[in-house]
């Protein structure tokens, strides 16, 4: 079991790397998935997530499904599934192996700390943005 420090990451970058790892049979925790970042025009990152979150279609006028997260946490973890084959057993498989916190609820040792290089001052936290979409956590 590696843990991972995801403070400064990049949420595609972090999500990629994940997806692969655990594609080989590692199994992650990932903690400090507040701090995770994503790198864009604020506005227009949140408005992008708002619009997933309120999209409704047709034949659903009422908004019942598909859900869209929230929180921090569980915003990593529908990314990092969507870089898994996770219709595939191979894929459901793997992403059990993911555990995604807030904070570090379990005081555990962390083994790597993952950051990238942000060359740009446009950017905004998955905590940021959680509370836009209405969290609390």
């Amino acid at each position: 079991m590696t843990v991972i420090d995801a403070e400064g990451a990049i949420l595609g970058r972090l999500a990629s790397e994940v997806a692969k790892r655990v594609l080989r049979g590692e199994e992650i925790v990932i903690v400090n998935a507040e701090m995770v970042v994503i790198t864009g025009n604020k506005d227009w990152i949140i408005k992008t997530y708002q619009e997933e979150r309120e999209k409704k279609n047709v034949a659903n006028p009422r908004r019942f499904g598909p859900k869209f997260p929230r929180r921090p946490d569980d915003i990593l973890r529908r990314t990092i599934r969507k870089m898994l084959p996770y219709k595939k057993p191979k894929g459901r498989e793997a992403f059990k192996r993911v555990k995604v916190y807030v904070g570090n609820p379990k005081n555990l040792t962390v083994d790597e700390k993952i950051s990238h290089k942000l060359n740009t001052t446009k950017y905004i936290t998955l905590a940021e943005l959680s509370k836009h979409l209405g969290a609390k956590f």
